[in-house]
């Protein structure tokens, strides 16, 4: 877990710190969830018609790679549109700071006195922070922004497509290595072990309650393998 800032408590989310946190957060145990989910679906489900390794290591393979590439893209493209709209509030302030310096540091003091500062408290602070770093100040004040941790599309993309296969893995591994007749309630009981640990740290590392999230993974993991297996075996009987 992340140490807190300088001058926080231990535990205390601050805006930065916790903002980022967050990013990492929801591409890691969002991407390793649905690469468990996901894998895990589609074998159980070709397991549902056969059991025998070659089928279940194609399908399995093929959606380990067409999830991590949709994962990552996906990723890509959302933190790409939010970067360029982290780049134009950027350049907008910058624009402000330099034809407007006067209002814009009248605008910082009335944002400080509207938390709370007496006015010329919060002048003074205002002051003092835009002659430290005018762009800085604004952006945090306003806008809850650090310039040197705008986010990045390839670092989301690619933790996106690693969490997806590092999850991905577990539920291929689970289905090929035991036997046969093993196959399928091995991999169940994989997944659904790895779904809890992964609603557990990611309460956890959230800030919310464990056991919550840990039940709503493990019973919609749960459930969605009964779905696929249950289809996957109608499909099969039928189409035999």
């Amino acid at each position: 877990m992340l140490e807190p800032e300088a001058g926080g408590h231990p535990g205390e989310a601050h805006v930065n710190g916790f903002a980022a946190r967050l990013n990492w957060l929801r591409a890691g145990v969002l991407g390793a969830n649905d690469g468990i989910v996901s894998v895990a679906g589609l074998v159980v489900g070709v397991a549902g018609v056969t059991t025998e390794r070659g089928p279940l290591f194609t399908a399995g393979i093929a959606g380990l790679v067409a999830g991590a590439v949709s994962m990552a893209l996906g990723e890509y493209v959302s933190v790409s549109s939010q970067r360029d709209s982290e780049v134009a509030q950027l350049e907008t302030e910058k624009r402000e700071l330099r034809d407007d310096p006067e209002q814009e540091l009248a605008e910082l003091a009335a944002i400080y006195e509207a938390k709370g500062l007496r006015p010329e408290t919060a002048r003074t602070v205002a002051r003092e922070l835009t002659e430290h770093d005018a762009l800085a100040a604004h952006l945090d004040a306003e806008l809850g922004m650090d310039a040197e941790q705008l986010t990045s599309p390839w670092q989301a993309a690619g933790a996106s497509a690693l969490a997806f296969t590092v999850g991905a893995v577990l539920p291929l591994l689970a289905i090929l290595l035991p036997p046969p007749a093993w196959r399928v309630p091995v991999c169940v009981a994989v997944v659904l072990v790895a779904l809890g640990l992964a609603g557990w740290v990611g309460a956890r590392l959230g800030g919310s309650r464990p056991g919550v999230a840990v039940a709503r993974v493990v019973i919609g993991g749960g459930l969605g393998l009964a779905v696929t297996y249950t289809i996957g075996h109608l499909f099969g009987a039928a189409l035999a």
